[in-house]
């Protein structure tokens, strides 16, 4: 192919996801798939590397293009068959996140797959919302092994009630079997629109093409990390705590950058927990994946390619490459988003002009609901919330945004208070929460619920006593607060609540750049 017809081709593939993506969204019936959009799409190889993905969820998609090829690799597959799996140890991130995987086939050949990962408040874990402050991972929830869901073209009815719950009829059940026909409906479609994108090229002039894209992916990446100076590039940062007694958690890396190549050794980081903020070690990658991809000029095609000239090294056993039946559930979602900051401040000493201050750090999770009592259904709800963007030298930090590690909207509150027994009595910037400098941190958020009903919610949150720091002189933006009836409350806690309570979250603001002059507003 000339280099306009891969462009043509490097669209097609990523327009594929996106429709993948449209349709798992149009279809959904959860407001964390449809209203949140937490879920991404992607295609990739017969081996499992990654050919193409939508701009979705970072830690969704680089997790899945560091392990699809272990969950592929040795299952026999027939045409029309999809595999469900959510196990953090083969390749997931954490239990509520599902994938759904279809091989593509052309001419009765084997030419790729496609999947989509979207996020379940429902898992079956004891606590609502499935995010429970736990230990092991059976505490959180149904582990599923790759299994079929969809079987020579047909749902296996079986799997389909035994991931749906045993009530089918109730709200929940017809929510989740909603969510997960819809998940079928997106992998389909996509090995539909890949069928037909070999069919056009042939198998022999596809697979060339897709060579080509991932070699040009990598020619790109390559001259991207040339312009990180040669050299070896140690930070640490650290976790407020584990939500089980363990508190200042350090992450540690060393990034070894030479010739457009770079390895990013965890050595020094924390033993896994006895909590739940350990990951596997496709976190991890993904996590490195996002900070190194954000150095690459935009076109550079998101593909395997693109990750070729990096490498990583983690302990078995550590916080960031756990062993099972370590418990992953935050670890998807705040350690990862760690170890984001901490490769930016290794980064930031190679690249102080580049590099941006640390974000708010934290995803701010929620997870809510209560058993079926009184007449009332059974609900469980999950969402997350913004933070302040760091300041870099061109400009200051955005203000109340999802950063780094997601990608997620907030829920509406017209959504949530339609779905659940909530109202939500403040929705607003927390003003002054950004640290100051030249250019100051973005101000975080701040979100407050009031309960029509009892409930149970259990928060999972970060930077509440280790501000996220600033650069080149900047402060480091306001910690997170989170109160229950105005009481102060640990960053990770599971409580009970009455109707009429208040929760409120009040996250971190991002760190500021550069000495301030006083004259910032």
């Amino acid at each position: 192919m000339n280099a306009i017809e891969l462009s043509v081709f490097a669209s097609r593939m990523t327009a594929i996801c996106d429709e993948m993506g449209a349709v798992l969204k149009g279809a959904a019936f959860s407001p964390n798939i449809k209203d949140r959009l937490d879920f991404s799409c992607a295609l990739f190889d017969t081996a499992g590397q990654l050919a193409a993905q939508a701009a979705h969820i970072p830690v969704h998609l680089g997790s899945m293009a560091y392990a699809m090829g272990q969950i592929v690799a040795g299952v026999e597959w027939c045409e029309g068959d999809m595999l469900v799996v959510n196990d953090p140890y083969l390749g997931g991130t954490h239990l509520p996140d599902v994938t759904v995987i279809a091989p593509v086939w052309s001419a009765g050949e084997l030419v790729g797959f496609a999947a989509n990962r979207a996020h379940h408040a429902n898992i079956g874990a004891s606590s609502p919302g499935s995010m429970p402050i736990s230990r092991t991972l059976e505490e959180e929830g149904v582990v599923i092994a790759p299994t079929f869901i969809v079987r020579e073209g047909k749902p296996v009815e079986s799997v389909m009630c035994a991931l749906c719950g045993e009530d089918q009829s109730s709200n929940a059940g017809i929510q989740a079997r909603g969510d997960f026909a819809a998940q079928i409906s997106a992998s389909r479609l996509g090995a539909k629109r890949l069928a037909e994108q070999v069919e056009a090229l042939g198998v022999q002039a596809y697979n060339q093409a897709l060579a080509q894209l991932n070699d040009y992916a990598e020619r790109l990446a390559r001259s991207a990390l040339r312009q990180i100076p040669d050299g070896r590039y140690r930070y640490m940062d650290y976790m407020d705590d584990d939500g089980l007694g363990q508190t200042d958690i350090p992450i540690a890396v060393a990034l070894t950058v030479s010739d457009g190549q770079v390895e990013a050794d965890f050595e020094g980081t924390s033993a896994q927990v006895s909590g739940n903020i350990n990951c596997p070690l496709s976190v991890a990658a993904a996590a490195v994946f996002y900070v190194l991809r954000c150095l690459m000029p935009a076109q550079t095609p998101a593909c395997a390619g693109s990750f070729r000239p990096v490498r990583l090294r983690a302990a078995e056993g550590s916080l960031v490459n756990a062993r099972r039946p370590a418990a992953v559930a935050a670890g998807n979602v705040e350690t990862s988003t760690r170890m984001v900051d901490t490769v930016l401040g290794a980064l930031a000493q190679a690249l102080p002009d580049v590099i941006p201050a640390a974000s708010s750090g934290s995803m701010n999770n929620i997870a809510m609901g209560a058993p079926a009592q009184h007449g009332r259904e059974r609900w469980d709800y999950y969402e997350t919330n913004g933070g302040g963007m760091g300041a870099g030298k061109s400009g200051g930090g955005l203000s109340a945004v999802q950063t780094h590690m997601t990608n997620t909207l907030n829920t509406p509150i017209e959504s949530l208070e339609k779905h659940y027994p909530l109202r939500v009595t403040r929705y607003q910037r927390r003003r002054g929460s950004g640290g100051a400098g030249q250019n100051p941190g973005g101000d975080g958020l701040v979100r407050e619920y009031q309960f029509l009903a009892p409930a149970t919610v259990t928060l999972l949150t970060e930077r509440r006593t280790r501000a996220p720091w600033g650069l080149s002189g900047g402060d480091c933006g306001a910690v997170g607060e989170n109160r229950h009836n105005g009481q102060l409350l640990p960053a990770k806690v599971p409580l009970k609540v009455n109707a009429g309570d208040t929760l409120t979250l009040a996250t971190a603001g991002g760190g500021g750049w550069g000495v301030s002059t006083g004259d910032t507003v």
